[in-house]
């Protein structure tokens, strides 16, 4: 039986990859677990599969491109677990694009919608809240390819730009009130998301060398990280290469898929 006092993790994206992994770590440190996707079903088999009853785990199915949706779901976790302590924005697509083709707008619309609002109104239903208390950790997950553009990347890097961007303007709204926000910028993690990729992923990482990592540095209320660090010391070497250079570099490089090209 677990502990009702014990802490509380709210994971979107948690029916597979980062966030599945995520949700196993704060599992294995004896954390409760509020735990959202539109899979539920799966998310649900999965629980149920490492014996985490009701008292331990409770799945809440969200799509987290719809506001109403999402918020819903931050409202159904409080109601049913009380407030979370840690809350970690993980759902997220990456897909590619053409901006030279129309449906691509469709797919830009979409991935901000997702990854940008989304994470947003992820956050909303516990600032209130946590604000009151003094106290929880607001977990937004980014990924290294904020830090430059990519040719067929643009609705993706422009997302997790954008996550970054907002979480640091949040963290400075919540400077005084107890509540700590935490951008996490993975490199490449070995996920679904990931094994599509037409390109090499330096530094790959397993989605559970991915969780021990952020597990703690999300306790250690780091306000940002790169992990692992290897890649951040790459996107930065990058972000200082004069932009003709950096252009040279990637010129020829295979692009992303975009929706409807293999599984994307």
């Amino acid at each position: 039986m677990s502990d009702p006092t014990s802490p509380l993790a709210f994971i979107t994206g948690a029916s597979s990859g980062i966030g599945q992994a995520l949700a196993a770590r704060y599992a294995q440190a004896g954390w409760r677990l509020a735990l959202v996707a539109r899979r539920t079903t799966d998310m649900q088999a999965w629980a149920d599969a490492q014996g985490y009853g009701p008292e331990r785990c409770r799945v809440y199915g969200a799509d987290v491109a719809e506001v109403d949706s999402i918020v819903a779901a931050g409202q159904a976790c409080i109601a049913a677990q009380g407030l979370p302590d840690v809350v970690i924005a993980n759902a997220g697509v990456s897909i590619g694009m053409d901006t030279a083709e129309r449906d691509d707008l469709d797919v830009l619309a979409r991935t901000l919608a997702l990854n940008n609002t989304g994470l947003a109104a992820t956050f909303h239903p516990f600032v209130a809240g946590m604000v009151a208390r003094g106290s929880g950790s607001l977990v937004g997950i980014a990924s290294v390819a904020a830090i430059r553009g990519l040719p067929g990347h643009g609705a993706y890097c422009a997302s997790k730009a954008g996550v970054v961007a907002y979480c640091e303007s949040l963290r400075g709204e919540l400077r005084a009130s107890g509540v700590k926000v935490v951008t996490l910028l993975p490199g490449y993690v070995d996920t679904p998301l990931t094994r599509q990729n037409r390109y090499g992923m330096p530094f790959l990482l397993s989605p559970e060398a991915f969780a021990d990592r952020a597990f703690a540095a999300i306790t250690a209320q780091t306000s940002y990280r790169v992990i692992p660090w290897q890649m951040g010391v790459a996107a930065k070497l990058l972000r200082l290469l004069p932009n003709p250079w950096f252009d040279r570099l990637l010129a020829g490089r295979p692009r992303k898929h975009r929706k409807g090209e293999g599984q994307a």
